[in-house]
């Protein structure tokens, strides 16, 4: 015998059908589906598209400006661990919509110190996850469980079994989920993957990478924990961390420092890494896979020098080549610099055949975030989904290994294992902490 939530759905999914088919003969007398009627994970390409956001600090303060200037999304939620932070969000937000945007009918902004409160709303259809690295998993994969598509910033995870969780969960739950690594928005970074996977530089033998630091162990002093935050909610998964302000600031004028130090992020390699590294693996071709050995420097203490190599022998060297954060891709017939403030070649033709100036021709920087609510909107692959997400974060993570171990390490990148390395391999994923 049926339950009566087997015949509920039973029902709804004939309703819902028969909606769609008589629908189609009234072509023109309905603008708007409702979502309640089309059904989970489905958004009618006339409807707006209402999210939520878990993280109101910098960057969850940058992404609410993007998505509210340049796409069609309302922003109706809003989760965060300080007061200060919920209220100044919901006060900007509203501020907005209310004096430049002219959005008519729109309720506010509702805010909540638990998020999965937030989860709860089935009105939202899509969450933005903008906290610390350590949270990333696990708020992403319980806003897939609850029926949301996701906007997660990079990198992608903490940890490598945490990233093939996020794949699973979004294969599960049909989730579109787009990774903010959004230079692969930007014409300068698609331009470059253009000359590499189009053989303008002939056969690339090496690549090097300059982004930051490898993680280090947590050591700020103590300071007294503010009023206002939420501070064991805030460590979560994390160990319970002593509070210092420079990681979890309530007015916020640079990015924190928790990117740092490997209990909360995965330090500046993997945290620009997930750029970076991210073009890199993108113009090679290797969105699936990634290095196959990594050579640790033989100094202990050094925070550059870590040699990668992929399995068609192409070597990829995490090193200062004096260009800040970039990347250089060295082939037989050319060699080509990239970063947010210049794209150039060696010979200057093979980026600019007929001449010019290439700083007047690259600046588009696309629309990242109109990318992925097209993509909710028509259940398509957005530009950096779950799984290049995944692969371009677990090279800052097995490099951040290899630099803690200080020796080769032999990565299988189909099995998500080190190779006769059990110490490698506990440090693929963390316990979490009970909070």
């Amino acid at each position: 015998m049926k339950n009566d939530k087997q015949i509920k759905n039973q029902n709804s999914g004939f309703s819902r059908r028969k909606f769609l088919k008589n629908t189609a003969f009234a072509a023109g007398l309905v603008t708007i589906v409702p979502r309640h009627v089309l059904g989970r994970g489905f958004i009618s390409p006339n409807n707006k598209i209402n999210l939520g956001y878990i993280g109101l600090g910098k960057q969850g303060g940058i992404l609410s400006r993007f998505f509210t200037t340049e796409t069609q999304a309302q922003i109706v939620a809003g989760s965060d661990v300080w007061t200060a932070k919920r209220d100044g969000f919901k006060k900007i937000v509203e501020g907005y919509y209310a004096e430049k945007r002219g959005v008519s009918n729109y309720n506010g902004v509702t805010t909540y110190l638990q998020y999965k409160e937030m989860l709860e709303d089935k009105n939202i259809d899509g969450i933005v996850v903008a906290t610390p690295d350590h949270w990333h998993a696990i708020q992403s994969i319980d806003a897939m469980n609850a029926g949301k598509d996701v906007y997660c910033e990079k990198p992608l995870t903490n940890t490598i079994v945490e990233g093939r969780m996020m794949v699973d969960a979004a294969k599960k739950n049909n989730t579109v989920l787009q990774v903010g690594s959004m230079q692969r928005s930007w014409e300068k970074f698609q331009k470059a993957q253009e000359i590499v996977s189009t053989g303008k530089l002939g056969e690339i033998k090496k690549v090097l990478v300059n982004v930051g630091d490898p993680a280090r162990a947590y050591d700020l002093p103590a300071e007294p924990t503010p009023n206002g935050i939420d501070w064991n909610l805030w460590c979560g998964p994390a160990p319970l961390l002593t509070y210092h302000h420079s990681i979890a600031p309530e007015v916020v004028e640079k990015y924190p420092d928790w990117r740092d130090f490997k209990e909360t992020g995965g330090g500046i390699l993997t945290d620009w890494g997930a750029h970076m590294f991210d073009i890199a693996q993108w113009c090679l071709g290797m969105d699936k896979t990634g290095p196959v050995k990594y050579i640790s420097p033989k100094d202990p203490k050094a925070v550059r020098g870590l040699r990668m190599f992929y399995e068609n022998g192409i070597e990829m060297v995490h090193k200062d080549f004096g260009r800040g954060w970039a990347v250089r891709f060295i082939g037989s017939e050319g060699t080509m610099d990239v970063s947010r403030g210049f794209i150039e070649t060696t010979p200057a033709n093979i980026l600019m055949p007929n001449g010019g100036d290439p700083k007047e021709k690259f600046n588009d920087r696309g629309n990242h975030y109109q990318n992925w609510l097209t993509a909710m909107k028509d259940r398509s692959k957005p530009l950096v989904d779950v799984e290049t997400g995944h692969r371009s974060a677990t090279v800052g993570n097995v490099a951040n290994i290899a630099y803690e171990l200080g020796r080769t390490l032999e990565w299988d990148p189909v099995k998500e294992k080190f190779k006769g390395d059990k110490e490698a391999n506990k440090l693929r994923k963390r316990k979490n902490r009970k909070y």
